[in-house]
């Protein structure tokens, strides 16, 4: 992986050194993209939804919302979720309703922060918010699912990472289909997918099970309409699902469901899964396209 301090890293450059092979790093949603490539033998460009909870991103940030262009050898950034701060870093990920505070900071509603969340460290939180102190920006899925499920008052405090998310998933299931906000996203010129305006909402709602549901439905007609645009601008007709978030049912059906509607030709993981368990395959295509390009 990019990332130089995971133990899989480590473990790679230690081996290759005492082994005298090469090391090649390959960038987290890069890798979860061309691991579904990989399994259905795709060559040349695809388009890749890469939703997770974090990679370390090639301008050193933490990634998790991505639209990339991917081939083989290498890949493009088209675009990313609306970054969100991370108040007290990797802790987020444990604690939603520090997504949801970066969320209200991020509408103008940071007066709100500790009334609604009364935990400890609450006060530190809107400091670290208000003075950018230890709240690296992320376009992470998974803390954007954090974010809303803290928002309704799902979960706050996480057991483990996910699991905010999961129930979330369990409760839009229970709820049954809804109409998406209309409103709910914005997609700007840079790319940015802005789902600011959904979480303004979910905010004010007083019905958990079916926030969660409007949740998915308006978070999957941003992604949709997302990808179709980026396929009509670069004429790239394939679209590879990858990630940690497409576990999730509702996400995964509905996503795949509204790109064929426009008329594109999805492609998901199906022997491997589509987390962190299938990403050394497409880390592996990678760097054998890039050891095979050098010879």
């Amino acid at each position: 992986d990019l990332h130089p301090d995971f133990h899989s890293s480590r473990f790679a450059l230690a081996f290759a050194a005492a082994h005298g092979l090469p090391a090649v790093a390959v960038q987290h949603h890069h890798a979860h993209i061309a691991a579904v490539m990989a399994e259905h033998g795709l060559r040349g460009y695809c388009l890749g939804l890469a939703l997770d909870g974090v990679g370390l991103g090639g301008d050193g940030t933490p990634w998790g919302g991505e639209l990339l262009r991917v081939e083989e050898s290498g890949f493009q950034r088209l675009g990313q979720l609306r970054p969100l701060a991370l108040p007290g870093g990797d802790r987020a990920a444990r604690e939603p309703w520090r997504m949801a505070a970066s969320a209200l900071h991020a509408l103008g509603r940071g007066s709100e922060i500790i009334h609604r969340f009364p935990h400890e460290g609450a006060e530190v939180v809107v400091r670290m918010l208000e003075r950018g102190i230890n709240a690296p920006s992320t376009s992470s899925a998974g803390r954007l699912f954090d974010a809303a499920a803290a928002l309704l008052g799902v979960k706050d405090c996480a057991s483990f990472e996910g699991q905010a998310a999961l129930l979330l998933e369990g409760l839009a299931l229970r709820r049954g289909r809804v109409t998406s906000l209309a409103g709910g996203y914005m997609l700007e010129e840079s790319g940015t997918l802005d789902l600011l305006p959904l979480l303004d909402h979910l905010a004010d709602l007083d019905d958990p099970a079916f926030g969660a549901a409007l949740f998915h439905a308006t978070l999957v007609r941003g992604l949709v309409e997302w990808a179709a645009q980026a396929s009509a601008r670069s004429g790239i007709r394939r679209v590879a699902l990858g990630g940690g978030c497409f576990v999730n049912v509702i996400l995964r059906t509905a996503v795949r469901k509204g790109l064929e509607e426009a008329g594109l030709e999805v492609f998901e993981a199906r022997r491997l899964p589509p987390n962190d368990g299938g990403l050394s395959l497409g880390q592996a295509w990678v760097a054998q396209a890039a050891v095979l390009q050098e010879e």
